[in-house]
């Protein structure tokens, strides 16, 4: 059984962080032991919010009482996402040097959440640094969205070719695996989106109908399941593949509700068995 420690925020109303990705794992049958980086009652979307932000003395806390329990060995992956200050990304690394001391053949799984293309950058400005110089380097896997892959790097890839080299700048700090999602490129049919998995000396992707919809905590459910299922087979390809069904088939139930949060207990089938509906193709 697949193990991840998954260290990332917390809310009561909705699905983001550890609310977002600790039930797609468990139904994928992965063993998950959330870490929560804060617990509020909602996401920050909403303007108001309530609730603690856990301190790093805290944070450390928690992640030394499993390690008490001589767990550490059994950890497969270390998940984070948003990280909402300095402290919180070293906290997230020693966990990571204690996991990998424990078990060598752990990975570091880091969605290096800074922005988007439509809304910029939306973290402190001290975070995108702290990931490009600290964080990405110690990560295994790494899965931006093509703006945030663009600041990683320093490029502005827009065509293909131009986000695969950019890829292999970030390979080059670093993470063997990189999932690119909301790749959007000049040259793709119209109403469609596309994600890239590069891993090993291959490069995968695959596209998708666009829909039209902003939906918070849809990158925390998309870096978990391609952690989980990339652990699961090994085969970045298919779990490219996987990753992609279900997280459309969680939009689209999503935007066909007129709801704001993620419908995903409600889709929670296609995240256990996804339809694989898409073809995903090999480019390199």
């Amino acid at each position: 059984m697949t193990t991840i420690l998954s260290i990332q925020s917390s809310v009561a109303y909705g699905h983001v962080g550890n609310s977002a990705a600790v039930f797609p794992l468990q139904r994928l049958g992965v063993e998950v032991w959330p870490v929560h980086t804060v617990h509020f009652s909602n996401h920050t979307g909403y303007g108001t919010w309530h609730g603690p932000l856990m301190s790093p003395e805290d944070l450390r806390g928690v992640i030394t009482g499993v390690g008490e329990r001589d767990a550490f060995a059994e950890v497969d992956a270390v998940l984070s996402g948003y990280q909402g200050g300095e402290q919180v990304g070293e906290v997230i690394l020693e966990a990571v040097a204690r996991v990998k001391a424990a078990n060598p053949r752990a990975i570091y799984a880091c969605d290096p959440v800074m922005g988007n293309a439509k809304s910029g950058c939306f973290v402190a400005p001290a975070i995108p640094v702290l990931l490009r110089e600290r964080v990405v380097p110690k990560a295994d896997l790494i899965s931006p969205n093509q703006f945030e892959l663009g600041f990683l790097t320093g490029t502005g890839p827009e065509s293909l070719e131009d986000t695969l080299d950019a890829v292999a700048r970030a390979r080059a700090m670093g993470p063997r695996t990189v999932l690119v999602t909301s790749v959007l490129r000049p040259d793709r049919p119209e109403n469609t989106i596309e994600m890239l998995a590069v891993h090993g000396d291959g490069a995968w992707i695959v596209q998708t109908p666009y829909l039209p919809l902003k939906a918070n905590g849809s990158g925390d459910v998309t870096s978990a399941l391609f952690t989980a299922h990339l652990l699961d087979t090994g085969d970045a390809g298919l779990a490219l593949g996987r990753t992609v069904s279900s997280v459309f088939d969680l939009l689209r139930r999503t935007l066909d509700s007129g709801r704001r949060e993620l419908q995903l207990v409600q889709s929670q089938e296609e995240i256990a068995h996804p339809r694989m509906q898409f073809a995903v193709r090999r480019i390199r």
